[in-house]
């Protein structure tokens, strides 16, 4: 049985957060995704794997070409994961606004003495 890589797992390389950017909205064939880098067709190949191994993306055979579309379902997990930490950081900006407007409203009430 094939272990299921970590969804975090692909999306930590700076290269496999490029290629689902390019299939997003649109299945792209595999040579036509290697172009777009600098990396050998091979590497490409190895990240498309685990994107695949993630469930990120579906690979189909069409004739002779492979293309892969994307599924992006799967990030809502990391999605969630982000939103809890983005509301800590908000709670603390709006903390840090209110301390602030207090500075300053403490400071022009010493101005006005």
């Amino acid at each position: 049985m094939k272990t299921r890589r970590d969804v975090y797992q692909a999306i930590a390389d700076p290269t496999r957060r490029a290629i689902i950017n390019m299939i997003a909205t649109e299945p792209q064939n595999v040579n036509t995704i290697a172009a777009n880098f600098d990396v050998t067709r091979q590497a490409i190949s190895l990240h498309i794997q685990i994107l695949l191994d993630c469930g990120l993306i579906d690979v189909k055979q069409k004739g002779r070409d492979r293309f892969c579309e994307a599924r992006l379902d799967q990030l809502g997990e990391v999605s969630a994961w982000v939103d809890q930490y983005r509301q800590h950081w908000e709670n603390k900006l709006d903390n840090l606004e209110k301390y602030v407007a207090q500075l300053k409203a403490e400071r022009n009430g010493k101005h006005n003495q």
